[in-house]
């Protein structure tokens, strides 16, 4: 009933579809050992998602993305475009989750916490074990690549 939806929320995290499964299968072991702790305050669907994410991001911890942080800036040149571009009529859902899945394990994972799931930078912080600051630095870095990608895949459908 769940695996389908808590697969897609993996995938977020995820490099690849293989990482997904590994992530969505350690959580639902998670899910079955720890189901009596459930105490009904609020939605079960969205207590599996917070397991979902929790394993996620054990899996991608911050000291195998600390480079990104810390090291080289991949996204420190300016990327911005001088003129507005136009529809993507021709890019689905997959598209974006494939532009999504190739940004740096730092700049995707605090990208889909504050975007897809909605925690604010601080709570982003403290699950990752980082400052605030470091958060809206990788979010604003994530969304930069993501624009310079959607740029270049623009001026190569044209």
């Amino acid at each position: 009933m769940y695996a389908g939806r808590m697969l897609g929320v993996s995938l977020r995290y995820a490099r690849n579809m293989a990482d997904a499964e590994d992530i969505l299968q350690d959580a639902f072991i998670k899910v079955f050992d720890k189901i009596k702790q459930f105490k009904n305050e609020g939605s079960l669907e969205g207590w599996i998602r917070k397991i979902v994410v929790n394993t996620a991001l054990k899996k991608y911890t911050l000291t195998r993305y600390s480079k990104e942080i810390y090291g080289e800036d991949v996204a420190e040149k300016d990327y911005l475009c001088k003129e507005e571009p136009t529809a993507f009529e021709h890019l689905h859902e997959k598209d974006i989750l494939a532009l999504i899945h190739a940004l740096p394990d730092g700049y995707r994972i605090v990208f889909s916490l504050y975007v897809m799931e909605g925690y604010r930078h601080e709570e982003i912080a403290d699950m990752l074990g980082i400052n605030a600051g470091t958060s809206r630095s990788q979010l604003s870095k994530a969304r930069q690549l993501l624009q310079k990608q959607l740029i270049d895949l623009h001026q190569v459908a044209i």
